[in-house]
């Protein structure tokens, strides 16, 4: 039943959309982005924060902008959603992400204006998320070039680079790079296959053909296995390349205990209601690797994965369904 809906200059707007955007998962766009961001040589202090911050939040507005074409399924699986409620329209959430995301690409453009182009292509893939995830050949790969696009953007941010150069002479064709792109790809697939397990019901209920509906429980946990063990292959390879010291190896160690825990974890269960600690550990997972690949480049930032991580914690420890991730 619909509950009272909020007007869109309203306090009860604005909390309702901070738990569509789920905070917690605004530091998997912070940490892809800082991926690009740390192949930057030398950055200025200021480029590198007024960058990080859209960077960061994009993941919060896609999110959002997303639940607008998922009310159905979200309805059996997280019925606790503000859009779910009826207590923010769609039209309300739609307009104000899309907002969101233009805000967030025209100010990553005013750093250096060719970002325009991965950035259109990034909303255009948010808009036609749904399409894709409904098909199990299509969501993780389609979820995770937008993800893998953050690094490309966080790179551009040196004005002296353009989309061509970093493609025919520059970064796209350093192994590291490349290599941290492919690693961000191939976390974030793992963390869209995990999170398919707590909405198996949900999504065979409204009719979405994912993964594991089409093929099952075990043959999606061996997806995740293939996109873990390649996530943590790649990661590897570019602290090796990049010569990370200690810190880098400590963290990369971290994110593949936490990987190898969440897969053993779904292998080891058939309960949806029980895979919401093994999506964590996914999910911190994921960050764990991308600052793996941060510090490998920047040791001079060592104390930035501290702070991150103690937020997103905090963020995780405060969200409002405490089964969902």
């Amino acid at each position: 039943m619909s509950e009272t809906r909020y007007r869109l200059l309203s306090w009860g707007f604005l909390t309702s959309y901070v738990v569509t955007m789920r905070p917690y998962l605004l530091f998997v766009s912070g940490a892809a982005g800082m991926v690009g961001l740390a192949f930057i040589e030398n950055p200025p202090l200021w480029r590198v924060a007024l960058a990080f911050v859209p960077l960061f939040f994009s993941y919060g507005l896609g999110q959002a902008l997303t639940d607008c074409f998922q009310t159905d399924t979200d309805a059996i699986s997280a019925p606790y959603r503000p859009l779910v409620r009826g207590v923010v329209s769609r039209a309300q959430v739609f307009w104000v992400s899309l907002f969101g995301l233009t805000v967030v690409v025209l100010v990553l453009a005013y750093l250096n204006p060719w970002i325009l182009l991965p950035g259109f292509l990034a909303v255009i893939g948010l808009l036609t998320y749904t399409y894709f995830k409904r098909r199990w050949w299509g969501g993780p790969p389609w979820n995770s070039w937008i993800v893998a696009v953050l690094p490309i953007m966080g790179r551009l941010v040196d004005r002296d680079y353009s989309l061509g150069e970093l493609i025919r002479f520059g970064d796209l064709r350093t192994p590291a790079f490349c290599l941290s792109i492919m690693a961000v790809f191939a976390g974030y697939a793992n963390f869209v296959v995990m999170g398919y397990f707590k909405d198996i019901s949900a999504d065979r209920e409204t009719g979405y053909r994912t993964f594991p509906v089409v093929f099952g429980w075990k043959a999606n946990a061996v997806y995740g296995d293939v996109t873990a063990l390649v996530v943590a292959g790649l990661t590897a390879w570019v602290v090796v390349l990049t010569g990370g010291g200690f810190p880098a190896w400590m963290v990369l160690a971290a994110a593949v205990a936490l990987q190898l825990h969440a897969q053993v974890s779904v292998h080891r269960t058939r309960d949806e209601h029980a895979v919401g600690t093994p999506i964590a550990n996914g999910v911190r997972a994921l960050i764990f690797f991308c600052l793996a690949i941060v510090l490998a480049n920047k040791n001079g930032w060592m104390i930035f994965p501290f702070i991150f991580v103690f937020a997103f914690e905090l963020a995780l420890r405060l969200r409002p369904e405490r089964g969902q991730v």
